[in-house]
This record gives C-alpha cells, structure tokens and sequence, in this order.
C-alpha cells in the first residue's frame, strides 16, 4: 500500500516546515506547496515534497488536481501580514477555493491553521485598526469551513514563538481564555512546533473532527487534550 499523502499549503512558512518532517515520521508522504521554487530545498530538506502552485491565482481545478487522493490538506498559508488586500485574497479567497476544490477532489479532512480569538476578535476591533483585516479574513475562512461538509479541524494558537516544542498544551475558550481565568498575555503563546505536532496528531489520530481547537502550550499531552 502506498504511502497515504498530505498536502501543505503555505509549505514555506515556519509551521509547515516543521509539521512535514514530523508528518513524514507518522508515515504519510508530504506535499509542500509553494510559489516560489527556489524555495524546493528547503521543502526538501524538512521531508516534503515540492508543489509549485501560487494558490492566490490558481483556480479551484488546480487545486483539486494537486488535493487527488490525498488523505488531507492543510491550510497554513497567509499573507504574512501584507495589504488589506492581499489579506484577503490569501487569507479568506484562496483558504474558500481550497475547501471547494478538497471537496470536489474528495478529499474530507481538512485542517484550518486559524489564531485563538478568530471567532470574537470582530466584536472588539475597531475596523480602522491594522489587525482588522486579517481577523476579518480568518473568522470569515473559518465561518465558510464550518459550513461545508468537510471533516475540519481548526486550530487557534495564541502568539506564536520559535521555541521547541513541548508536546503539551492547554485548551483555550473562544475568547482565548483558560477554565475561565485571565491570563497574562505572556501565559498565551504557542511554540510553531507544538502547532505542527497538533496538525499531525490530530490527521494521524483522526481526532477533533469538525471541532475548533483554541490552545497554547500547557501541561497536558496532546494526545491527552485531543482525546
């Protein structure tokens, strides 16, 4: 039997980087997508497998060719920041295309790398804030996924550090809050390590299906806090 396949969509970015190798070692074989192909041995290097495709333009067609027979995707792409509008058209038009085209390839499982707070973060930001566009495009993603049939799980990391993953975390409510307590804001980080090691337990162990999972890293084992 071949090696089931997961694609990534922003392969680049740091958590995909990490949660390539880490999905290679749980025995599926990783398909990296990226625009700018020199970028390939870096892909490489971390386990994967280069696709290039530019999901900004690429229509729903590209997309689910490059999903056939695959045993999940993943969205971890983003504008990184960029204009208003590119926002959106990374962050909400293409993640919108993907979830199409992973349901016209058949492809069920789909998982949603989204930020603690997308659900709530409209209600207390002024429109004219910097931020505002990206949390628009995230709950609006996020929305659109929750309404389609696909098997998703939606992951919200709080602010995200560099630092080596511990494979423990603490599960967050909507509003980014733990069993109800105020945390500080240094409390609410991930590491973009245990974000890769959630993405691959929760494919591996077909876990938190059509769930939102809000959380930073804790004292609790993944596998215990996705059970």
């Amino acid at each position: 039997m071949s090696e089931e396949r997961v694609v990534i969509l922003g392969g680049h970015g740091k958590i995909a980087l990490l949660a390539a190798p880490k999905l290679t070692d749980a025995g599926y074989a990783v398909e990296s997508v990226i625009r700018n192909p020199d970028q390939t041995g870096e892909i490489e290097a971390a386990g994967g497998t280069a696709v290039v495709l530019d999901i900004e333009t690429a229509g729903v067609d590209e997309l689910a060719q490059a999903f056939s027979g695959a045993a999940a995707v993943v969205f971890s792409a983003g504008a990184g920041g960029g204009s208003p509008e590119r926002t959106r058209a990374v962050d909400l038009d293409a993640a919108v295309r993907a979830m199409t085209a992973a349901e016209q390839a058949g492809v069920r499982r789909f998982v949603m790398v989204s930020y603690a707070r997308a659900d709530v973060d409209l209600d207390r930001l002024d429109p004219g804030d910097s931020f505002y566009p990206y949390a628009q495009a995230k709950h609006d993603a996020d929305a659109h996924l929750r309404g389609t049939g696909l098997d998703y799980t939606i992951l919200g990391p709080g602010q995200l550090t560099l630092e080596p993953a511990t494979g423990k975390i603490q599960l967050a409510d909507a509003h980014g809050e733990v069993a109800g307590r105020e945390l500080a804001a240094d409390q609410k980080v991930t590491s973009r390590e245990n974000v890769a090691a959630v993405i691959t337990h929760a494919i591996a162990a077909n876990t938190s299906i059509r769930a939102t999972v809000n959380f930073y890293d804790g004292e609790t084992p993944i596998a215990d806090a996705l059970a």
